[in-house]
């Protein structure tokens, strides 16, 4: 069951760096092995806003679609996602932003596990690594839209 938790401090506003990772029409223009993103529906609920979504990753010779439901705390500090169909056993995700002093500390948690033993197989080979390049594509593209 990959896990991977991942702390930055980056030259940008914390709502800067949640607006970035809220845009997850915007995902196939910049992450990797994200061949497709739809926003399916949004909801408004106060304090949070939840968008139920659906990204198509293809690496190689796997092509999957799966959907998540993604809370947007309206505050700007958290956004979590959770699994709701698709390859997975289960998934979810936390990115965390707060505002320091010269730009602001982005938190990001993930853990998952694949119903399928080759596609875990195969997460398992590069997951540190394939987790550290998802990072550092948002990473750039902050720097694309924030320069």
């Amino acid at each position: 069951m990959p896990k991977h938790s991942e702390t930055r401090t980056l030259p940008y506003t914390a709502r800067q760096m949640f607006d970035l990772v809220a845009d997850v029409n915007s995902y196939p223009e910049f992450l990797p092995w994200c061949a497709a993103a739809r926003v399916r529906e949004t909801t408004d609920h106060g304090e949070t806003q939840v968008m139920d979504a659906d990204l198509v990753i293809s690496f190689k010779v796997f092509r999957e679609r799966f959907t998540s439901r993604v809370t947007l705390w309206q505050d700007g500090s958290r956004i979590d996602t959770a699994y709701l169909d698709g390859p997975f056993r289960y998934m979810e995700s936390t990115w965390g932003f707060a505002d320091v002093e010269g730009g602001c500390e982005v938190s990001f948690d993930v853990d998952f596990e694949f119903r399928n033993a080759l596609l875990q197989g195969a997460a398992g080979l590069f997951f540190n690594e394939a987790m550290q390049r998802i990072v550092r594509a948002f990473e750039r593209r902050a720097k694309e839209l924030y320069g």
